[in-house]
């Protein structure tokens, strides 16, 4: 069992008038197998959460502490958070020129593992997961993320989930940007990875069009860079009916 436990978690960014808070005290727990959709309004702290999470140096952790069975992940550098098992599928993904995508799995796997993985059998691993995300081989030998097209990035991103199999994955608005088919595509890779795992996850998104797709087992409401409001998916269906308005009239 695997658990990620977030508490008063607050943070802040740099701006030119100074330092401005973003997260006002987030509490969550994720556990082992369960699905979390964070849901809410541009501006939120929805994004702001998931590269915290991950360590990206633009956000400030003022105060609050996230643990990873115990272990204080704040204190992680990026690359200890990634070999815990942590996994962010990020809204923009980066472009890697110069990098074929398959050293870079194959590189992203060694390092996570702490070995290379054997050769014949990571190859056929590669190409299973590549067909069921309906993506072409050729693919493999294209440099990361450079000239590909939106839907091309997020399965790219649903690749590496496939193949890294990490404990907790955050998936930062994994469905923007995506036409029907490709969001379909992608979520099956999700759910697959969710079915053949124990894998926590974190779903970010703005609609619950990908939760027609991904059900959630909780939902919770982002306001202001605090959680507003919580419940099972039904509470996604009644956001899908009123919008947000409810709750920004009340923050």
């Amino acid at each position: 069992m695997t658990t990620l436990e977030i508490r008063d978690l607050h943070v802040s960014v740099e701006t030119k008038e100074g330092a401005k808070p973003i997260l006002r005290g987030v509490d969550l727990t994720v556990n082992s197998g369960e699905t979390h959709a964070i849901m809410g309004p541009n501006g939120s702290g929805k994004s702001t959460l998931a590269y915290s999470l991950a360590g990206h140096p633009k956000y400030q952790i003022t105060s609050g502490t996230v643990l990873l069975d115990g272990e204080d992940v704040l204190a992680m550098s990026v690359d200890e958070r990634a070999r815990a098992g942590m996994f962010l599928a990020m809204q923009y993904p980066v472009e890697v020129p110069g990098v074929s995508v398959s050293n870079f799995l194959r590189t992203a796997k060694t390092a996570i593992d702490g070995q290379a993985p054997p050769l014949r059998t990571w190859v056929k691993d590669v190409k299973t997961a590549m067909a069921d995300l309906r993506m072409d081989s050729a693919f493999a030998e294209r440099s990361v993320n450079e000239g590909f097209s939106g839907g091309e990035k997020k399965r790219h991103e649903i690749l590496q989930m496939e193949l890294l199999k990490p404990r907790i994955a955050i998936l930062d608005e994994t469905d923007s940007g995506l036409d029907v088919d490709a969001l379909r595509v992608v979520s099956e890779g999700v759910n697959r990875v969710r079915a053949n795992t124990d894998v926590g996850v974190l779903l970010i998104t703005h609609y619950t069009r990908i939760l027609r797709y991904i059900k959630p087992d909780f939902v919770h409401v982002f306001v202001d860079g605090r959680i507003a409001e919580e419940g099972g998916p039904e509470l996604a269906e009644r956001l899908e009916n009123e919008g947000y308005d409810r709750f920004l009239v009340n923050s």
